[in-house]
């Protein structure tokens, strides 16, 4: 259980950072600091901007502009995603490694990047993308959070600046939080590592949907668009290594069960 928690903690540190543990005062012409000025800021003047050219709708101005950065970045998914198909495909030589030296760890980890080395994979090469692309994330996450013209502002049945006193955002925050990370989690290429980040991924719905039910309209609002987001990128870039795999699957067993009837054949003469 202790393990578990331990496993927790760069989560929880991810929240807290998105929740808004630095600064939260308004984004203001007059602006301080390397954060504010070249981040913060000007995503909240193209807010501005895009709701401007949307009708004054700042419900949509959030989601063209949660596109525009998630399209952005889409290089740097399409990188770790290509990293997480080269650790899969080595998994079967992984495992031997982990069965064939079980009782000395030294000795695995030495087998383990001599493989990484002849396959040319970079075991942290899937890390780097994301830590690229938090400052990003967080960076737009407060320029809604601390943009004045969105907490006075209407969208559908919501002010953007208070809770939804309905409590319909928070369940869908919750719903697509719980559907994205099972995606990810089926995208896992260890089997001991999907067992343990499952409690993390049943928790963290749960986070969302407690926070949802405090924070202002606007932020579940965004973690909704962004996790929609992801599940339509994550289909559409998972499914064609998935239906090669399956494809390449048929065509090997279409080779054995050839050489079978050949070997059989020949038998019977």
């Amino acid at each position: 259980m202790i393990r578990r928690i331990r496993r927790l903690w760069p989560l929880a540190a991810m929240v807290l950072l998105l929740a808004g543990c630095g600064s939260t005062a308004p984004i203001t012409e007059e602006r301080k600091g390397v954060w504010d000025t070249f981040f913060v800021g000007p995503l909240s003047d193209l807010l501005d901007l895009l709701a401007k050219w949307l009708f004054n709708e700042y419900g949509l101005a959030i989601l063209v502009l949660t596109i525009i950065i998630r399209l952005l970045i889409l290089p740097l998914t399409i990188k770790q995603l290509n990293s997480t198909r080269k650790m899969q495909e080595l998994q079967p030589e992984l495992q031997k490694i982990q069965k064939k030296y079980k009782d000395d760890v030294q000795k695995q980890q030495q087998e383990m990047m001599k493989l990484y080395q002849q396959h040319n994979i970079n075991p942290m090469a899937g890390c780097l993308p994301l830590l690229i692309q938090m400052p990003i994330l967080v960076a737009l996450y407060n320029a809604i959070y601390r943009n004045p013209a969105i907490a006075e502002h209407n969208f559908l049945w919501l002010q953007l600046g208070e809770p939804d006193p309905y409590y319909i955002l928070p369940i869908i925050a919750a719903l697509t939080t719980f559907l994205q990370s099972r995606i990810s989690l089926s995208m896992s290429p260890n089997a001991q590592q999907q067992k343990q980040m499952q409690v993390i991924f049943m928790i963290f719905p749960i986070m969302i949907f407690v926070m949802s039910m405090q924070f202002a309209a606007a932020l579940p609002l965004y973690w909704i668009y962004s996790n929609l987001f992801s599940i339509v990128q994550t289909y559409y870039l998972y499914r064609p290594a998935k239906h090669s795999s399956s494809q390449k699957a048929e065509v090997t067993n279409g080779d054995e069960k050839a050489r079978r009837h050949r070997k059989d054949r020949g038998g019977s003469h």
